[in-house]
């Protein structure tokens, strides 16, 4: 399962940099008609680069909670232990996993509210900008599994002892490190 999701991450990488790409394009365009007269003004280039921009964030995003490269703020003082350090970050963990399920949930109302819309200027349909939403929250959710099964094993492992509860057999494993 592992790699099926470190290749969705790489995935999700790639699609971050050709939606940056993307962007560049209708923001250039925007740059050179506005210094030259002779280049029409388009106005459809503005609402294409803020598209990008919100899958991009929320691309970024899915790739953050994968990598864990979100920022955080401490509270309280780093646990010591590394079985205080796992229910620290288990607590977190489970946080950000009721987030994704908000997200997920009403994500789904908010792209069906999206699928009735067509913006202004290039007339897409609200549901392509939409669906990152639940798109997010479902990824975080898959991620998040991830994460909280590590922090449950680190629970379960006694690594100064020498004992592992997560093992199949829960004995005494001397070269667990």
């Amino acid at each position: 399962m592992r790699w099926l999701l470190a290749w969705y991450c790489k995935l999700l990488k790639l699609i971050a940099g050709l939606l940056l790409g993307l962007m560049l394009i209708p923001v250039c365009l925007q740059i050179v008609s506005r210094l030259s007269i002779h280049i029409p003004r388009f106005i459809w280039t503005e609402e294409l680069a803020r598209f990008c921009f919100v899958w991009i964030v929320m691309v970024g995003s899915m790739i953050a909670v994968r990598e864990g490269t979100h920022f955080d703020v401490d509270l309280f003082a780093a646990p010591e232990t590394p079985r205080k350090r796992a229910l620290s970050k288990l607590t977190v963990h489970a946080a950000m996993a009721v987030l994704a399920l908000v997200f997920s949930v009403y994500g789904l109302q908010f792209a069906s509210f999206g699928y009735a819309q067509n913006s202004e200027m290039s007339g897409i349909n609200m549901l392509w900008i939409h669906i990152s939403f639940p798109i997010a929250g479902f990824t975080w959710l898959l991620f998040l599994g991830e994460r909280i099964a590590d922090n449950v094993a680190t629970l379960l492992c006694d690594r100064e002892v020498g004992v592992c509860l997560a093992d199949d057999n829960a004995a005494t494993n001397k070269d667990v490190p």
